[in-house]
């Protein structure tokens, strides 16, 4: 029997699937033998998870009910317990508007599937989180990138990107909040401008908030519900994650009741239901309270940590480095300056890790790959001692990196 090499019948999404540099980095890491600071993964502190209350609950509330199927919209009681906490928020909602999903990344998932087509026009922030960027272009979608400055997506730059693309986009993804990878918020006049731009063109705005809750510094700004309460061109995803563990993999998606019932369709074609052990963990914790504390305690933490990565940097690279300054969230993006900026980024990575720092060069956080010169660093995750040691080893990297030119 001879072998023959054959073409496999690949659907042509497959050529857009393109994987995660963000997600790989967790590989990586765990592939190192020397120590790692670990300014790349966008995760909390493990001291952030609320262990002690997580093994009360899960020792005293599971029973065998916990480990069978479970409704595709989520357990009813978790679905009680988030409407009733959201109610004491700026994002008040209710429960037909409301499903549950296997993390934020299952929300942007069903907000593609349900509303982009092959060729469709999809705005996005530029620099972005690229897996949200790259599940629109899973489906097909026509990725265009748009600016941000100290006050979010430049919304007002949208309309010249539209008339040059020729046609108008289908949905408009965007981080409103602590935005992943910049850490800027975008102004309270944009959010109404993006509003009135969606409605023109009757776009979706895929609005994608895991930080929303997270600010430590400064005023909440108004929400896109807030601005236009029940607008069916909102499609908002939220998650647990950030907040309170990734490895839970819950979250939830907030849109038009019509549409509801179609995320749920699509969603009982992926995975039948969210982990129900999980949400029923969650659901437990909000009712005794625990949320409204633990944020409470986690803003003061990660506030901590942003100054203690914001002075390390001044001190260590002073006017090398460009830094943003964000009021809330995870992340700092960093742009390097005069002379550094010759350096690669994607290139320093690897000197970076052999120091015994990572973190994520800018060009991940772009489709096109721009921002050669930026890096993203993470400060949650990492005591305000590590985080100066980290420093040290990405300014040496660097200064490495100087004397090779």
């Amino acid at each position: 029997m001879t072998t023959e090499t054959r073409l496999l019948p690949f659907a042509a999404r497959a050529a857009q699937l393109t994987g995660s540099i963000i997600d790989s980095s967790t590989s990586l890491l765990a592939a190192q033998s020397h120590d790692i600071v670990r300014f790349a993964m966008g995760s909390p502190a493990d001291e952030a998870v609320p262990l002690e209350a997580f093994q009360d609950i899960l020792a005293s509330q599971l029973d065998h009910s916990s480990f069978t199927y479970g409704a595709t919209e989520g357990e009813p009681e978790l679905l009680d317990q988030l409407v009733e906490y959201l109610s004491t928020t700026s994002e008040p909602t209710s429960h037909d508007r409301v499903i549950i999903t296997a993390g934020g990344m299952q929300g942007l998932d069903l907000a593609c599937k349900i509303f982009v087509d092959p060729g469709d026009l999809v705005i996005v922030e530029s620099p972005t989180y690229t897996n949200g960027s790259a599940t629109a272009a899973s489906y097909g979608a026509e990725l265009l990138e748009a600016p941000i400055d100290a006050d979010g997506l430049v919304v007002e730059a949208l309309p010249a990107l539209v008339e040059k693309a020729g046609r108008t986009p289908k949905a408009i993804y965007v981080i409103p909040n602590f935005q992943n990878p910049s850490g800027t918020t975008l102004s309270a006049s944009r959010r109404v401008l993006l509003l009135e731009l969606a409605h023109k063109w009757n776009s979706v705005i895929i609005d994608d908030d895991p930080y929303g809750l997270l600010r430590f510094a400064g005023d909440d700004l108004p929400s896109f519900q807030s601005l236009s309460p029940a607008d069916p061109l909102l499609f908002s995803v939220r998650t647990f994650s950030k907040i309170l563990a990734p490895g839970l993999r819950v979250g939830w998606v907030d849109t038009d009741p019509s549409v509801r019932e179609l995320v749920i369709n699509a969603k009982q074609a992926m995975d039948t239901c969210t982990n129900v052990p999980a949400q029923q963990l969650i659901a437990e914790f909000i009712r005794r309270g625990g949320l409204s504390e633990h944020l409470e305690t986690i803003k003061a933490l990660y506030l901590e940590r942003k100054i203690a990565m914001t002075d390390s940097l001044r001190r260590n690279l002073g006017d090398r480095v460009s830094i943003t300054n964000p009021e809330g969230g995870f992340f700092l993006w960093v742009t390097l300056e005069g002379d550094d900026k010759l350096t690669s980024t994607t290139e320093l990575f690897k000197s970076a890790l052999a120091e015994g720092v990572a973190f994520i060069p800018g060009s991940a956080l772009s489709p096109s790959g721009k921002f050669d010169d930026a890096l993203r660093l993470c400060f949650a995750s990492s005591t305000p001692d590590r985080i100066e040691e980290g420093v040290q080893r990405l300014t040496r990297a660097l200064d490495q990196a100087r004397a090779l030119r």
